[in-house]
């Protein structure tokens, strides 16, 4: 991306909050590296997310994941906003696992990732992952996947 705040964007008060909560939360004893994430439905519900660590690395779960996870347990499928809080500089982004799982279920939703000191970086999801993709059920049975 080549304009760090790309949409010009200031995170939603609510989800920044929500945000800056979930860091509170995160459990980072490996890395020291905590994140918080909060997400809006197209109905107004608002799931937090921070990341969690395992001593099996592999194991751990970013916030956006997290959040994502939230969302569809309680049995939403999309989202139209998202806010990062990290207190890394220039700020968090989501990673490349992340990328993919915002994909699947909002390619349009709002992205804005934003840090202690304000910086932030923002997006739509599909400006985080070019070309991302979706598998979807064809009459057959089969998936197949799209963009």
């Amino acid at each position: 991306m080549s304009n760090a705040n790309a949409l010009n964007l200031t995170p939603d008060p609510q989800l920044l909050e929500g945000a800056k909560a979930a860091f509170k939360q995160a459990y980072a004893p490996y890395s020291k590296f905590h994140v918080g994430s909060a997400l809006r439905t197209r109905d107004g519900r608002v799931f937090f997310g921070a990341n969690v660590e395992n001593a099996s690395y592999g194991l751990g779960r970013c916030a956006e994941q997290s959040a994502v996870q939230a969302m569809a347990t309680a049995g939403e499928r999309e989202f139209t906003d998202i806010v990062v809080y990290s207190e890394a500089t220039p700020p968090a982004s989501p990673c490349g696992a992340c990328r993919q799982v915002l994909y699947e279920f909002a390619p349009d939703a709002r992205v804005v990732c934003v840090n202690q000191h304000g910086d932030i970086v923002s997006g739509y999801v599909r400006d985080f992952l070019p070309h991302g993709f979706r598998l979807e059920q064809r009459d057959d049975g089969h998936d197949v996947g799209t963009e």
